[in-house]
Parts: structure tokens; C-alpha cells; sequence
């Protein structure tokens, strides 16, 4: 195997404890749950076809998300012939004995084959590396076309998750087959969610140390449990950590009042259904589906006295012809995709309607469905399902790295999956709109394809550096990236959002990489303690601790100011990094520091001056502050500034006093 050294099989708790006395045996693990993280993104991430990184890598072709090292194949089963594989779908594989070995009962799968019953796998394929598609749109939302990051990249497609469930050896099988066949990138949608894992018990860590070994990039979503701290998974430090952000795009419904005066509502009904001129009737809380039933052909307009939920069931079961939500509440992908014609409102705009009802002998209404708004303000915005670092089982790294668009992204979906309910009819579509850090992982993948056409001989660290230090903290009222979890919708730190919204044109020409490779990593592990016999596990191949560092050459900063009991005590912390000049070979850079509350920074030298292209140069970061820091987080960032201009290669810094306790057991 290309991941491990090893087989998976089914075993009672006596056969695991005879095999443990064997001499050759060095671990076993349980074969755990999987969890899956689920046409104008590639505008507002900058992509054309006129300029920037399409043109320059021709769109990523050949890029393998093939290349013609491939070894890969397309396998037949049911509703799966290999003749459906092409120049753009080039490989497709199917693994469930670990799903049969832990399910007995499972007899057989309705479609044992790669076909996609669910449609996550399919959204995420396209949004990584689909062609382009005109008319694409969730009945009639985001009408366009549609296109992946990489449009002309390759596809290999492995199915590890099932209907019925995921399992690890699934996914591990599945993993060491893609770096057996040769693909570039990896896109990992998925993650097993355990408080208690180590890195050599996660088997999405110990396949991507194998994949980073061979030179293959992988992106991994970090999790839908925001936003709270330390809810973040796959922050193994050889892989790309991406969080979710919000799209300049909303969808709803316009409603015009009698008065002339239109307001927007959230909505994806997407039933064909227009009410013109119906009346208004205000119910404040929709309790009583009796009183309902009784209006049920005019609009209704309820106030969110009750939970949100509760109303909307209440709405559904009278049947209503129409009803508008007024709510503070988060609106989610569930209610906006309500199964009758249901539209949300927020509080200000919801007390117009109310104001109106009551100041008009006859209120009336006209409400259209299926509109779509392009450009709003302030976008991206990281969304507070994305899940929030520091990362729990490598606390000296920084995550996430990226944040990404994932909320209501429109991608291919499986016509054989359903999206929506209209009354008790299911609805079907080629195109689908879901949210996740799975819907922002494929945008990194397909941008790190395009990457890697432009520079086919950078490792998997290179491309990530690349991606991490032109990413953009601003959002496009050029003020910092807010979080929707913040009350006053304040700023969010790099523990929400990594460095930044991910910039593809920038990402071709970054000026200046920080490398590493995979002895780097273990020098890390090194120092974090692990044993020589974990890191075999994890890496496959067996290393002494002589030389250990928690200082990996990474993009990012973390430090822990902790344990003091008055401002007087000082804690100093140094990063030593070393750069590689990938751009102009005469140049210099000059350190621009941002500065961080109560934390003293400084960087040694204050500029970096290059005679050749790919010449090394070091620095050291150094940060002072007191033991007893009061804020949870405080950051700024380090961007080294090309004296003409050319290039900002930024770098986010992060002190805290955040401490989570951790079972070593």
C-alpha cells in the first residue's frame, strides 16, 4: 500500500489480542464513521477568461483532480459503465468492504458502482474541475454558467461514502488507490469527528502524509461545528485546512406592497409561483393552524414569537398559499428551502410590512419568487457553521489556512438524488446550491490545479504557501473580513478565517514560498513528543529525534501566552522561517509589521534583498507579551513588501491564550 503498511479486516476483541503479540505488529485502530462536510464563485474569486490565472495555466488542463504518469481506470457496476469516463472524467473507483465487513446486514447496495446516489461527491467534483455548462441554475436561481476552478483539469472520481454510512478503511483504501494511480490533487470533502484523536489515529492524516510524500496537494474542509474554538478537524500540518465563507450573492423573493414599496426576502422555493396582488395578514406568531387554514389563500405574515421551526410546520400543515417569515433567527439552507411558498425577513425590514398592514384599510401584496442578487455587501463574510481553529492535535500551527466560498454554492448535482419537496413531490435537477467546508474545499483544490500547471515542479508546501500568502484578508468594502457569528458582525481573526479569502490571479507569481518537506514534519512531531513508533505510524517509514523543531517553515504564526498571574511576567517567543525567491531574481522586500494589542513584534533582518532566482534567505519573528494576556485572541499579520511593488507576501500572526484540555490517555 502507498498510505500504510497494513490490511484492514473484521475481528472479535480476542482474534485484535492474539495479533497484538505478534512481533511485527505496531497498531490497529477501529474502523470509524466518516462525517461529510457539505456558477458565480469563479467571478468573484477574479477568474476570466480574459485574464489572470485561466489564461495563464490554459484553464489547469491535464492537471489530475491527469497527467501522463496516470495509471488510474474507470471500474463498471451498476448504472456505471466505464464508457461513460472521457477526456475529462478519466478515472472512477468504488470501496465498501469496510462498509459490508461493519454492516452484515447490508446485503447488497441498490447501486454498487461509482455512480453518485447522493450528490455531495458530484457537487464537489464539479465545483473543483467541471467544464463550463450554460444555463445552469437551481430552477431559476444563479442562472449562468457554470464553472469549476480548473475547467480543464482531469477527474478521477473515488467513492468511499455510501447511503448507508462511511468508514475509514473505505476511505483509506480509497486515498492510497489515488496515489497509486498518480493524480496531483486530492480534495477531501470529509472527516472522522473524534475529540480524543491523535494524529496517529487519524487516518485522514497518516493517507495525506503519504500523499504530501509523493508530491500530491490536498485540501481538506475543516469541519461544519462553528463557531466555537477548537471545533476544527484535518489540521494535520502537511495538508491545507479550508474554512467557509459567504458569496456577494444572495436569493430570495420580492415582495411589493400596495404602497409601491418593495423588500427583499430570503428564500429558495423553488416552486414556479408568483401571488399578485393577495392580501397581507399579520398573525404575529402562527400558533393556530385552524386560523390559518381559514385565510389560507391570502399572504400570512408571521413574527417569530415562537421558534422558527414551529412556524413554518404550523404554515405547512394549513396549506397555506404564501407566508413570510419575520425573524432575527439565522436563516439556514432548511427553511429557505421550505416545500411551500415560504420567504424570510429580518426584523427592520419585517416591521415595514408590519407597519403597513396596519396603517392600510386593505393591505395588499405581490410576491415573486426566483430572484437573484448579485453583488452585495459585505462579502465574503466567514459563516458561522465553518468550523474554528486552533486545531486540538497540533496546536503549534496555525489553522485554518484558507477560507473559501461554501455558502449556497450552485454545482453539478446527481439526477438521481433529490433536491427539493414542492408540497409532497420530490423535485430533481442537474444543478444543486448547498453550503459546508466541503463546498470550499474543491475551490481550493481546483485553484491549487491551476497552480500546479503553472509550476508543475513546486511541492505540495510550495502551492500552499503560494495560496496562503496572496490570499485576501479584506472583503469587497475593502474592510476586514467580517464573522456572521458576531452579534455586530465584527472583524473575524485568522482562527475563523485563516489568511484569507483565497485570490487565484495572485496565487501564480506569490514572489516568495515558504517550503518544506516531509522530514520538516517529523522534526515537528519530534518535538511535539511523539514517540518513534507513532511516527512510523503516521509516516511509514521509521526516524530518530535527533534534530526536532516546533518551528515548521509555515505561512502563518501561532503563539500561546499562558499561566502568568500579573502583566509584569513576559513571555517571548521566536520563529525562524527561510524563504525562497520564486519571482524577479534581483530583488528586495521590506518587513511591514500591523500591530497587535499588548504584544510587542519585531522581525530581524528588516529587509531581504535576492541577487538570484530561488535563492534562500532567513528571518526571525520574535513576539513579547505578559504571561497573563487578557484577550482571547489578538492578531496582526508580517508582509514582506517588494520595494517596486510587485509583490506583498503576507503572513498572519496570531498570540493567544486559549488552552483546551486534552485527554492523553
Amino acid at each position: 500500500m502507498n498510505s500504510v503498511h497494513g490490511f484492514s479486516a473484521r475481528l472479535t476483541d480476542s482474534e485484535l489480542e492474539s495479533l497484538k503479540k505478534y512481533p511485527g505488529y505496531i497498531s490497529s485502530t477501529r474502523d470509524r464513521p466518516l462525517k461529510l462536510h457539505t456558477t458565480h464563485t469563479s467571478q468573484f474569486l477574479g477568474l476570466s477568461s480574459s485574464s489572470g490565472a485561466w489564461p495563464a495555466t490554459n484553464y489547469g488542463e491535464d492537471v489530475i483532480i491527469g497527467s501522463q504518469r496516470w495509471k488510474g481506470k474507470c471500474v463498471s457496476d451498476t448504472q456505471f459503465n466505464s464508457s461513460l469516463c472521457n477526456k475529462k472524467l478519466i478515472g472512477a473507483r468504488f470501496y465498501n468492504k469496510g462498509l459490508y465487513a461493519k454492516h452484515p446486514e447490508i446485503s447488497n447496495l441498490t447501486i454498487n458502482s461509482t455512480r453518485d446516489t447522493d450528490g455531495h461527491g458530484t457537487h464537489t467534483a464539479s465545483t473543483a474541475a467541471g467544464n463550463f455548462v450554460e444555463g445552469a441554475s437551481y430552477f431559476g436561481y444563479a442562472n449562468g454558467t457554470a464553472s469549476g476552478m480548473a475547467p480543464r483539469a482531469r477527474i478521477a472520481i473515488y467513492k468511499a461514502s455510501w447511503r448507508y454510512g462511511t468508514t475509514e478503511s473505505d476511505v483509506l483504501a480509497a486515498i492510497d488507490q489515488a496515489i497509486q494511480d498518480g493524480v496531483d490533487i486530492l480534495s477531501l470533502s470529509l472527516a472522522f469527528h473524534m475529540d480524543d484523536i491523535f494524529l496517529e489515529d487519524d487516518t485522514i492524516a497518516i493517507a495525506t502524509f503519504a500523499a504530501m510524500r509523493k508530491g500530491i496537494f490536498v485540501a481538506a474542509s475543516a469541519g461544519n461545528d462553528g463557531p466555537l474554538y477548537w471545533t476544527l478537524v484535518n489540521g494535520a500540518p502537511w495538508l491545507v485546512t479550508v474554512g467557509a465563507g459567504t458569496v456577494d450573492r444572495e436569493f430570495g423573493a420580492l415582495l411589493t406592497l400596495g404602497n409601491g414599496n418593495q423588500i427583499k426576502h430570503s428564500t429558495l422555493y423553488p416552486g414556479n409561483y408568483s401571488l399578485s396582488q393577495r392580501r397581507l395578514v399579520f398573525l404575529d406568531g402562527c400558533e393556530s393552524i385552524k386560523e390559518m387554514e381559514k385565510i389560507k389563500e391570502q399572504i400570512i405574515v408571521c413574527k417569530d414569537n415562537l421558534s422558527l421551526s414551529d412556524q413554518v410546520e404550523n404554515a405547512a400543515s394549513a396549506g397555506v398559499s404564501g407566508a413570510i417569515f419575520i425573524t432575527d433567527f439565522p436563516v439556514s439552507d432548511y427553511y429557505t428551502r421550505s416545500s411551500f411558498p415560504a420567504a424570510f425577513v429580518d426584523l427592520k425590514d419585517g416591521q415595514k410590512i408590519v407597519d403597513y398592514i396596519q396603517s392600510s384599510n386593505d393591505p395588499k401584496a405581490k410576491l415573486e419568487f426566483h430572484k437573484t442578487i448579485i453583488g452585495t455587501k459585505p462579502a465574503p463574510m466567514v459563516d458561522s457553521y465553518s468550523s474554528r481553529g486552533p486545531y486540538a492535535r497540533c496546536q503549534y500551527v496555525l489553522k485554518p489556512d484558507l477560507l473559501a466560498p461554501g455558502t449556497i454554492v450552485l454545482a453539478s448535482w446527481s439526477p438521481i438524488s433529490s433536491v427539493a419537496e414542492v408540497g409532497s413531490v420530490e423535485l430533481f435537477s442537474k444543478f444543486n446550491l448547498d453550503s459546508g467546508t466541503s463546498m470550499a474545499t474543491p475551490h481550493v483544490a481546483g485553484v491549487a490545479a491551476l497552480v500546479k500547471k503553472a509550476h508543475p515542479d513546486w511541492s505540495p508546501a510550495a502551492i500552499r504557501s503560494a495560496l496562503m500568502t496572496t490570499a485576501n484578508p479584506l472583503d469587497n468594502t475593502q474592510s476586514p473580513i467580517k464573522d456572521v457569528s458576531n452579534i455586530d458582525l465584527g472583524p473575524g481573526s485568522p482562527i475563523d478565517i485563516g489568511s484569507g479569502h483565497i485570490d487565484p490571479n495572485k496565487s501564480l507569481d506569490p514572489g516568495l514560498i515558504y517550503d518544506a518537506a516531509a522530514e520538516d514534519y517529523v522534526k515537528l512531531l519530534c518535538a511535539m513528543n511523539y514517540t518513534e513508533k507513532q511516527i512510523q505510524i503516521i509516516t511509514n517509514s521509521t526516524y530518530n529525534c535527533a534534530n526536532q523543531s516546533l518551528d515548521l517553515n509555515y505561512p502563518s504564526f501561532i503563539a500561546y501566552f499562558l499561566g502568568g498571574d500579573s502583566d509584569s511576567e513576559k513571555i517571548v517567543h521566536e520563529f525562524q522561517r527561510t524563504v525562497t525567491n520564486v519571482g524577479e531574481a534581483v530583488s528586495s522586500y521590506t518587513a511591514k509589521l500591523t500591530p497587535m494589542n499588548g504584544i510587542n513584534v519585531t522581525v530581524e533582518p528588516k529587509k531581504l534583498v535576492f541577487n538570484k532566482q530561488y535563492e534562500k534567505l532567513s528571518y526571525k519573528l520574535t513576539l513579547e507579551g505578559p504571561k497573563s494576556m487578557k484577550e482571547d485572541v489578538v492578531h496582526g499579520s508580517l508582509s514582506w513588501v517588494h520595494d517596486e511593488g510587485k509583490y506583498v507576501v503576507r503572513s498572519p500572526i496570531v498570540a493567544t491564550n486559549l488552552v483546551v484540555e486534552i485527554d492523553d490517555a
